[in-house]
C-alpha cells in the first residue's frame, strides 16, 4: 500500500536443546525492523545442543533450507550464549528515539503552504476559501513527503489546521471518513493479515517453487505467477513482498551460496529480487483489490464524474491482456538484462517439498481463508448484478474470518497499517474532493489544457504527454498514496479538459500508479524491502529502473491501447 512506513514481517526464535533460549519479535505488517529482545536469554545446560531454527507464528516465513545444522550455523550466524558472567551488565539500553517533529522537514513543508497562502497571487477566478485550502493542501503533501512527523500524524495536523482557520466547518472535514472506499481499504488489510498469519501466502509461492524451479528461470516465473494469484486477496505490494517473498527468495538464494551485501549475490539472489520487484507492478495493476492506492483512484476519478459501472471486472478486463504481457516479459528480459550466475537450480523443487512437508497439511484456517477469499472475489464481480457493495462484501468477508477464529479482534485493533490508512486516506480524499468543489481542480485543468491546444495537440497526444509526466514525476515522491493524493486528480482533470475520454485516462492513470512504484529504492514500500535484503545495487535499481518503466509504458501502451479499443473504452 502503501505508506512512507515500511513494513514487514520479521519473529524468529532461537532455540537451545535442553533450555529456553528465544528471540521472538512481532513487527507491524508492513514495517522492516530490526529483531528486539523481548525477554532476557537463559543459558542451556548443555553446550553440546544445536541451535534450530524455528517460526512460531506465521509472520515470518521459514526459510527453505534444508542443508545440514552445521551448514545452517554457519550461513545464518546464529546467537550464541556468552560464557562471561558479565554479559548482563555490559549491555546499554538502546538510546531513545527523538520525540517531535524534525525540525528541518517541519519547517519546508509550513514554509510552502505560507509562500502559497501569502506570496503568491490568488488567481480571480479562484475564490479565497479555495486558495487558503490549497495552501494548507500543499502543505500537507509536503510534509507527507518531507515526513517531519508519521504520515498519520501530519495529516492530522493538516485536517485541524483547516478547522481552525476557518477553511473548513468540521462535518465537512471529516466527511470522508465515512467514505465507502476508505472503508474497503481498511478491511482489506484485514484481509492480508489473515493471508499472512495462517501461512496461505507462504504456502502458495512454496508449491510453485516445487513446480518451476528446475531453473532460475522458472523460479522467477513461479514466484512471479504465485504473486499474481495472491495479489486480489492481499492488497498491499508491500506486505507481499515483506510478508511472503522476499523471504523465500532469501532462503533460495543463501541456499545458493548467494549472499546478501557480498560478492556471491549475483549468483540468485539479485536476479530473483530485481524480477520480483519489477514485476509486482503488473501484479498490483491487475487487480482492483491488489493495492490500497487502486481503490483511492476510482474514489477521486469519481469525484470528477468518471463513474466505473462493476469497478472490479471493468479494472481486470482492462488490464488482463497489457498485465499479462508485462508479467510473462519482465522475467524473460531481466534474465538477459540483469542475469544470474546461476543458471540451473535443480535442487529448488527438492527444497520446497521438504519445506511443504515441514508446514504440514493444509489446515482448516487455510481452507477457510481460501473460501472466504472465493467469496469475497465472486461478490465483487457479480456484487452490481446481486445489488452487493464492494464494501459490504469486505465486511462479510471479515465477518466470517472473525467469526470461524482465523482472525481475532485483537488482530485488527493491533493492524496499525490498517489505523493509520484510514486516518491519512481520509485526510487526503476530503482535502482533494473539496478542492474539487471550489473549483481549484478545474482552474488547474483548464490552464494546462488551454496551453496542450494552443500547440494543436489531438487528444492522444495529450494524452501520452500527460501520462508520462504523470509517470516520471514519481522520482520526486517516496509514496505511490501520496502521489496519487497529490496529483491524480489534477492530472485526470487535465486529461478530461484535453477531451481524453474519462474511463480511460482514469484506468490509465491508477494502473501508472503501479507501475511507477519500481523507478527507485525509495519509490514505494516495496522498493525498500526489496532494496534493504542487501541483493542489488543502488545505481541498478535507478539503471534497471528505468529501462524496465520504459519496456513497460511501451508494453502498456501499444497492447493496451488496442485492448482498450476492443473493449470499446474509446
Amino acid at each position: 500500500m502503501e505508506s512512507f512506513a515500511l513494513h514487514s514481517l520479521s519473529t524468529s526464535s532461537f532455540s537451545l536443546s535442553t533450555s529456553s533460549f528465544s528471540l521472538s519479535t512481532r513487527a507491524s505488517l508492513f514495517r522492516r525492523s530490526n529483531p528486539i529482545l523481548k525477554s532476557p536469554p537463559s543459558i542451556s545446560k548443555s553446550p553440546k545442543s544445536s541451535p534450530a531454527l524455528r517460526s512460531p507464528t506465521p509472520f515470518a516465513s521459514e526459510p527453505i533450507s534444508f542443508s545440514s545444522p552445521s551448514k545452517l550455523n554457519k550461513t545464518h550466524f546464529p546467537i550464541q550464549a556468552s560464557q562471561s558472567p558479565q554479559l548482563q551488565t555490559t549491555l546499554k539500553p538502546p538510546p531513545e528515539a527523538p520525540q517531535g517533529a524534525k525540525p528541518i522537514p517541519l519547517i519546508i513543508s509550513i514554509a510552502i503552504g505560507l509562500v502559497v497562502r501569502f506570496l503568491v497571487p490568488k488567481p480571480v477566478e479562484v475564490s479565497p476559501q479555495a486558495w487558503q485550502l490549497l495552501a494548507i493542501f500543499l502543505s500537507t503533501i509536503a510534509g507527507l513527503v518531507l515526513s517531519p512527523l508519521p504520515v498519520g500524524a501530519w495529516a492530522f495536523l493538516g485536517l485541524t489546521t483547516s478547522i481552525v482557520t476557518g477553511t473548513l466547518p468540521f462535518t465537512t472535514a471529516f466527511s470522508a471518513f465515512t467514505s465507502e472506499v476508505i472503508w474497503l481499504i481498511v478491511i482489506s488489510f484485514f484481509f492480508a493479515r489473515g493471508f499472512v498469519k495462517t501461512g496461505l501466502g507462504d504456502r502458495i509461492a512454496t508449491y510453485f517453487v516445487k513446480w518451476l524451479g528446475k531453473s532460475t528461470l522458472g523460479l522467477s516465473y513461479g514466484l512471479t505467477i504465485s504473486e499474481a494469484l495472491i495479489a486480489p486477496a492481499m492488497p498491499s505490494t508491500t506486505a507481499r513482498a515483506g510478508g511472503v517473498f522476499l523471504p523465500i527468495i532469501k532462503s533460495l538464494s543463501l541456499s545458493a551460496g548467494s549472499k546478501p551485501d557480498h560478492p556471491s549475490k549475483r549468483k540468485l539472489g539479485s536476479y530473483l529480487v530485481m524480477s520480483q520487484f519489477q514485476s509486482a507492478g503488473n501484479s498490483s495493476a491487475l487487480f482492483l483489490t491488489a493495492a490500497a492506492q487502486n481503490l483511492l483512484c476510482l474514489k477521486l476519478a469519481e469525484e470528477l464524474g468518471v463513474i466505473i459501472s462493476s469497478p472490479w471486472v471493468s479494472w481486470f478486463k482492462a488490464a488482463s491482456l497489457p498485465a499479462f504481457v508485462s508479467l510473462l516479459a519482465t522475467p524473460l528480459v531481466l534474465y538477459k538484462l540483469y542475469p544470474p550466475e546461476t543458471k540451473d537450480t535443480p535442487d529448488a523443487p527438492a527444497m520446497a517439498t521438504k519445506k511443504l512437508e515441514h508446514m504440514g497439511p493444509v489446515t482448516k484456517h487455510e481452507f477457510i481463508m481460501v473460501g472466504t477469499m472465493l467469496l469475497a472475489v465472486s461478490l465483487w464481480v457479480f456484487g452490481d448484478a446481486l445489488g452487493i457493495a464492494s464494501v459490504v462484501t469486505a465486511m462479510i468477508g471479515l465477518s466470517i474470518l472473525l467469526l470461524l477464529g482465523v482472525l481475532d479482534w485483537d488482530d485488527c485493533l493491533s493492524e496499525k497499517s490498517a489505523w493509520d490508512t484510514l486516518a491519512w486516506f481520509a485526510v487526503l480524499v476530503g482535502m482533494a474532493g473539496q478542492l474539487t468543489n471550489l473549483g481549484i481542480v478545474n482552474w488547474m485543468s483548464n490552464s494546462v489544457a488551454n496551453t496542450l491546444q494552443s500547440y494543436s495537440l489531438s487528444w492522444p497526444a495529450a494524452f501520452c504527454v500527460l501520462q508520462a509526466a504523470y509517470f516520471f514525476i514519481h522520482y520526486l515522491f517516496a509514496s505511490q498514496t501520496g502521489h496519487v493524493g497529490a496529483l491524480y486528480s489534477a492530472f485526470l482533470a487535465m486529461n478530461l479538459a484535453a477531451g481524453v475520454p474519462g474511463v480511460l485516462a482514469a484506468l490509465a492513470l491508477a494502473y501508472n500508479t503501479n507501475l511507477f512504484g519500481a523507478l527507485t529504492h525509495y519509490s514505494s514500500g516495496q522498493a525498500a524491502v526489496y532494496y534493504g535484503a542487501g541483493y542489488v545495487d543502488l545505481p541498478d535499481v535507478f539503471k534497471v529502473g528505468f529501462v524496465m518503466a520504459i519496456i513497460n509504458a511501451l508494453i502498456w501502451a501499444v497492447v493496451g491501447s488496442f485492448w482498450c479499443k476492443f473493449l470499446g473504452l474509446y
